[in-house]
C-alpha cells in the first residue's frame, strides 16, 4: 500500500474512533443524569470530558493494564450497562473492559456486564444528605466546585449553604462568585455562576447555595433555609479540637461534622485505610487529617502489609500555602515568615506521626520533616523505608499496581509510569497518593527503599474529603473497581 493510501487509512480509523468516543459520551451523560451511575475509566473520571482527554484516557488505561483498551470496547461495554435497570452506582468501565479481555470473551458483553454487576441490586438505598461548608478557602471551593459538577439527580450530597465571616452584600457575593469560578492553579470552574443578592446567594449550575454570614457557629439555625441533618464540612482552620468543633453542633439543622484538617481528641480518617474503623452511627465529629497524611498513608498501608516496616523517615516537598508571607514579614513559626515565592523554607509536619493514628502498627516509627517550594499546588513525598522482608524494584512495582489496580486502595493510589512526570503534571489527580514507579530506589540488600509520592495537595485531598463525607452522610453507591 503506498504512503498515501496507509494516510487515508489512519484517517478512516481515527475519524471512527471519534464518532465512537461522541457515542461513549452520550451513554455516560445518559446514565449520570437519567439512572445516577457514574463511569470511571481506572477511577479517572469520564463526566464533562471532551473527546480528546477520554481517547487519552484510554491511552493511559492500555499503558496501565499491558492490553488494549478500545474505545470500542467501552462503548459496547457501557451499552450494556445502559441496558440493565440497575440502582444509583459508580462503575469502573476500564476494569470490566480489561476482565472482558481477560475472560476471552466468553459471554456476549451483555451477560458479562450483568454477570458482573449482579450484586448491585442487594445495595440498600440510600437518601440525600444536605451539606454545608463552614469557609470558603481554597479546600472549601474545590469542594463545593466538585459537589455541584457532580449534583446529578442530587441522590448523595446536596451542597445547600456556605458559611462565611463577612457580611454579605452585592459585591461580596460577586467576589465569591468570581473566586468559585476562576481558579489560578485549577483553571475555569466548568459550571455556571451567578449571584442572587436578594437572597444572599449564589446560584450554581441553576441550583442556589445560600450564602450565611456568621461570626460563630451558635448564632446559625439552617432550618431556616430549610436545611436539615446538615453535615457540616469545616474549612476554615479555626476549629481543631473535639471542643471547638462541637460548637458546630449547636447550629440548629446541623447534624454532623467534619474537619479538613487533621484534629485533636476526635477519629482522624484516611478514607481508604480506616474509615470503616470508625462507626458514622456511633460518632458526630470526623476529621479527614491532612493532605500529606493521605498521600503516604495508602502505600504505607501497602509496603506495611506486604513487607513490614522497621523504621524510616519522611521528607515532603510541599508546594507552599496561604499560611505563609508573600514577602517578608513577621510569622511566629520559624522560617515561614520568609517569601514563600523566592525560597524553599524547611519547617516541620506532623505527617509521620500522624500516620500511626490510621496505622497503628507504624507507631513511633517514622520521623518527619518538611520543605516548602516556590510553587503554588503539587508535592511529593519521599519515603525512605527499612523493611522486614527483602524486595526488589520490580517486586516494589508490582506490588503497588496490584494496589492501584485491585483491592481497597484502589481510588487511593495512582500508578505512575512516566519518565517525564513532573509535579504540574499531576495537578487535577483525583487520587490522594500517585505512585512515580521510575523514581523507585531499592539498596543492594533489599531491605531499604526510597519512594517518590506525588499528590495535588489541594484537589487530591478534597477528592478524599468529598469521599469520606460520603461515608459519613452514608451515601456511598455500590461501586465496582
Amino acid at each position: 500500500m503506498s504512503l498515501n493510501g496507509t494516510y487515508e487509512k489512519e484517517l478512516a480509523f481515527q475519524a471512527d474512533r471519534r464518532r465512537a468516543t461522541v457515542e461513549f459520551i452520550k451513554i455516560v451523560s445518559d446514565l449520570w443524569y437519567d439512572k445516577s451511575i457514574e463511569l470511571v475509566l481506572f477511577r479517572n473520571q469520564l463526566i464533562d470530558k471532551n473527546v480528546s482527554e477520554i481517547l487519552n484516557l484510554h491511552e493511559y488505561a492500555g499503558e496501565f493494564v499491558q492490553k488494549p483498551i478500545s474505545i470500542f470496547d467501552s462503548v459496547e461495554i457501557a451499552q450494556a450497562i445502559k441496558n440493565l435497570d440497575l440502582p444509583p452506582a459508580k462503575l469502573d468501565i476500564g476494569k470490566l473492559t480489561y476482565e472482558f479481555h481477560i475472560e476471552d470473551q466468553k459471554y456476549s458483553a451483555a451477560d458479562f456486564v450483568a454477570n458482573k454487576l449482579k450484586d448491585a441490586y442487594n445495595n440498600e438505598s440510600i437518601k440525600p444528605k444536605d451539606v454545608v461548608l463552614y469557609g470558603f478557602g481554597r479546600i472549601g471551593r474545590l469542594v463545593a466546585r466538585e459537589l455541584m459538577s457532580k449534583t446529578g439527580k442530587g441522590s448523595q450530597l446536596r451542597l445547600r449553604a456556605i458559611v462565611t465571616r463577612s457580611a454579605v452584600d452585592e459585591t461580596v457575593l460577586e467576589k465569591r462568585a468570581s473566586l468559585l469560578r476562576n481558579d489560578s492553579v485549577h483553571g475555569d470552574f466548568s459550571g455556571t455562576v451567578s449571584t442572587d443578592p436578594k437572597n444572599n446567594a449564589l446560584i450554581i449550575n441553576g441550583t442556589t447555595v445560600s450564602i450565611i454570614s456568621a461570626n460563630s457557629p451558635e448564632e446559625i439555625d439552617y432550618t431556616a433555609y430549610g436545611i436539615k441533618n446538615a453535615l457540616v464540612i469545616d474549612n476554615t482552620g479555626a476549629f481543631r479540637d473535639k471542643e471547638a468543633l462541637s460548637r458546630l453542633l449547636k447550629s440548629k439543622g446541623a447534624d454532623k461534622v467534619l474537619l479538613t484538617a487533621p484534629g485533636k481528641g476526635i477519629p482522624n480518617i484516611v478514607y481508604g485505610v480506616n474509615h470503616l474503623d470508625n462507626n458514622p452511627d456511633k460518632i458526630k465529629i470526623f476529621s479527614a487529617a491532612s493532605c500529606t497524611t493521605n498521600a503516604i498513608t495508602p502505600v504505607l498501608k501497602a509496603v506495611e502489609d506486604t513487607y513490614g516496616v522497621v523504621s524510616g523517615h519522611l521528607e515532603t516537598i510541599h508546594a507552599y500555602t496561604n499560611d505563609q508571607n508573600l514577602v517578608d514579614n513577621f510569622h511566629k513559626k520559624y522560617r515561614r515568615g520568609r517569601a514563600a515565592g523566592l525560597n524553599m523554607v524547611i519547617t516541620e509536619t506532623g505527617a509521620g506521626s500522624a500516620v500511626a493514628k490510621a496505622l497503628p502498627a507504624l507507631e513511633g516509627k517514622l520521623t518527619s520533616n518538611a520543605i516548602r517550594v516556590p510553587v503554588p499546588n503539587g508535592s511529593l513525598a519521599i519515603l525512605n523505608l527499612n523493611l522486614e522482608k527483602e524486595t526488589s524494584v520490580e517486586s516494589m512495582n508490582t506490588i503497588m499496581k496490584k494496589y492501584a489496580l485491585e483491592g481497597d486502595l484502589v481510588e487511593q493510589i495512582k500508578y505512575e509510569m512516566s519518565d517525564e512526570l513532573v509535579s504540574s503534571d499531576i495537578i487535577g489527580s483525583s487520587a490522594p497518593s500517585i505512585y512515580d514507579s521510575k523514581a523507585t530506589i531499592v539498596r543492594l540488600d533489599g531491605k531499604n527503599v526510597v519512594l517518590y509520592i506525588w499528590y495535588d495537595n489541594e484537589y487530591g485531598y478534597s477528592h478524599q474529603v468529598i469521599r469520606l463525607a460520603k461515608y459519613i452522610a452514608k451515601v456511598r453507591r455500590y461501586t465496582y473497581y
